[in-house]
């Protein structure tokens, strides 16, 4: 979960990329106090005409974030003079609203210990934002691409990491600026009990998080029509910034840690550093340079642990390490999308028996069947082919071992145990169509060539 405040808090300069390892390191837990944290987007929009909602405005994301606060007691963040997202009072430990650039709305959850209770979370922000969402006439798309507005119709959230942003983009990619302003994901961030279950867990959700957005497909339209992929939002991180995206294939090699990640991290180049409540454009510079007091924007000056800390929420591959694994792969999508990831994920990543297991499934992938994998799926989903076989052949065994961990892990409620979150990805094996196919053929049926139903069959 981003951290939504502006400021950095005060903290001795950084003497070494020793303490840039313990960092990440201390983020290591006991199974016991392992946690589930859910972040899902979704893209507002006006049910009259189907506009994209703006910030400013009486029914604008201005007066939404206001009436949760005002209604809930979601305690307001500003930057500059702008709200521009809301920390729940409730807990330390309690989740956020957070507004990505182009407006979608996004829950960043409390790290909880069963499906059930983030599911249930899930369903409560929902409930939240409905009630203040309704009388403003929004309502929210449940895709990972905006199906209908052009790039320059999308509004523009005033937040200042992302003006610095929008300006890199364009200078490291053709497709960042489609990223930032038109894609919306559901992740998972998951715990780690040391350094070789974190490289053990790494690997496994790296390799396989293709699959899961295959599964999870659910962005085929761009500008009224078909776009030529199942996950558009997929394809686009292909295009993106490739210094701080992609497959990490030196995860796979021998001695991958921590201090591994760390080297990795030090190059990718940053965005900006936070001082006195302001974000300074940094774009383009190393953390390495900024560690040997060598930043053009602060000469002589050196990082604080904090300031590590901002650098790693910029850097995006399909897993990102932090003090946890966030699991990256996936499209934005329904309700019960949003429940399945987690279900997934915690089944294959949080039991010995089935992360072994699932291990077994990649362990003799090789870095190029893992990039081509990665660089197929956005458009064959679970037809991509793959040795003798295709990405549906892969899902099914790792569908059975996400299940085997979920029963092993023994959480239930009234009537079911945690199971019962994958089925709606069992529906979309048994039949080889992901919810992108659903929607293209629909598209190509009942709808007439229309994309306008997806606003009411699709949308919270």
């Amino acid at each position: 979960m981003m951290r939504a405040s502006g400021d950095k808090p005060e903290a001795p300069v950084i003497q070494n990329s020793d303490e840039l390892v313990a960092h990440i390191e201390q983020g290591a837990k006991p199974k016991a106090e392992w946690r589930i944290g859910t972040e899902h987007e979704k893209i507002p929009f006006y049910r009259d005409g189907l506009r994209p909602v703006p910030y400013e405005g009486s029914a604008g994301i201005s007066a939404l974030l206001h009436g949760m606060g005002e209604r809930f007691g979601w305690r307001p963040v500003y930057d500059r003079d702008k709200i521009i997202a809301l920390e729940e009072p409730s807990s330390d430990l309690g989740g956020s609203i957070t507004l990505e650039p182009g407006g979608q709305f996004e829950l960043s959850g409390a790290p909880l210990e069963t499906v059930f209770q983030t599911c249930d979370e899930v369903s409560r922000h929902l409930r939240q934002v409905r009630e203040i969402a309704d009388p403003l006439g929004i309502s929210f798309l449940a895709l990972g691409f905006s199906p209908l507005w052009t790039l320059d119709e999308t509004p523009r959230m005033p937040k200042s990491r992302y003006d610095i942003m929008t300006a890199y983009m364009p200078r490291v990619g053709k497709l960042g600026l489609d990223m930032m302003y038109r894609t919306a994901t559901v992740q998972v961030n998951l715990d780690f009990a040391g350094e070789a279950d974190m490289v053990r867990k790494l690997r496994v959700s790296l390799a396989l998080q293709p699959v899961a957005t295959a599964l999870f497909a659910n962005s085929p339209f761009t500008e009224s029509k078909p776009n030529g992929y199942l996950s558009y939002r997929s394809a686009i991180w292909l295009d993106t910034d490739n210094a701080r995206a992609g497959m990490l294939p030196f995860a796979f090699e021998d001695g991958m840690g921590y201090e591994r990640y760390v080297d990795y991290a030090l190059d990718v180049p940053m965005y900006f550093v936070r001082r006195d409540k302001k974000y300074i454009d940094t774009a383009g510079a190393s953390f390495r340079a900024f560690m040997e007091g060598k930043l053009p924007q602060l000469p002589g000056e050196k990082p604080t642990i904090a300031d590590w800390a901002d650098h790693l929420t910029t850097i995006f591959p399909e897993v990102r390490l932090k003090r946890y694994l966030e699991m990256r792969g996936a499209d934005s999508g329904p309700w019960r999308n949003i429940c399945a990831l987690p279900a997934l994920w915690a089944g294959l990543l949080y039991d010995q028996t089935s992360l072994d297991a699932a291990y077994g499934l990649i362990k003799d992938w090789t870095a190029e069947e893992r990039q081509q994998l990665r660089n197929d799926v956005p458009r064959l989903g679970l037809r991509t082919p793959f040795r003798k076989g295709t990405v549906h052949d892969i899902a099914r065994p790792m569908l059975d071992i996400a299940e085997a961990g979920l029963k092993a892990r023994a959480y239930t409620n009234l009537f079911d145990d945690e199971t019962t979150f994958l089925r709606p990805l069992r529906e979309f094996v048994e039949r080889g169509q992901s919810a992108a196919d659903d929607l293209l053929a629909r598209y190509h049926g009942e709808w007439g060539g229309d994309v306008r139903p997806v606003f009411t069959e699709n949308a919270y």
